[in-house]
């Protein structure tokens, strides 16, 4: 089954916040190997000017890709996981991250593609803080195969 590109547009919006514990971005740090005081020690990160540990780069995608699962298994997208590879991932950021911040996230299918027999759907989640400013954005593109 294609996806269906009239779901371009949609929202989906996660109904409970997310908030980040500090050993939450101390592990999700140790598992990805970044080394960075400033995502280990509180008085670093202090230092630098945060309220607390820093979450590396790629920590969004705890929250976000919990997110997007609404989206993506929407019996009316289309997307059929036994078919589907991870296209590309990425990030942008109007500010870090950071231990105590409690995220919610908008997710919306931002375009579908037939490409080459292949269908390619890209989601952005966009996080925002408690305050409702605007934190970043992820972006997921799933590839699914054609039959």
């Amino acid at each position: 089954m294609a996806l269906d590109p009239s779901n371009v547009g949609r929202t989906f919006v996660a109904t409970e916040p997310y908030v980040v514990g500090r050993e939450k971005v101390r592990e999700f740090a140790a598992a990805t190997g970044e080394t960075s005081p400033l995502c280990h020690d509180v008085a670093a990160a202090h230092a630098a000017g945060y309220a607390d540990v820093v979450a590396p780069a790629t920590f969004p995608i705890v929250v976000t890709l919990n997110a997007m699962g609404d989206a993506v298994t929407d019996p009316s997208v289309g997307v059929d996981w036994s078919m589907v590879v991870h296209g590309d991932q990425r990030f942008a950021y109007d500010r870090p991250v950071v231990a105590g911040d409690e995220l919610t996230v908008k997710t919306e299918i931002e375009s579908i593609k037939a490409l080459a027999g292949n269908d390619l759907i890209t989601l952005r989640g966009d996080l925002f803080a408690a305050d409702g400013s605007k934190i970043g954005s992820t972006w997921t593109s799933l590839v699914q195969r054609g039959a």
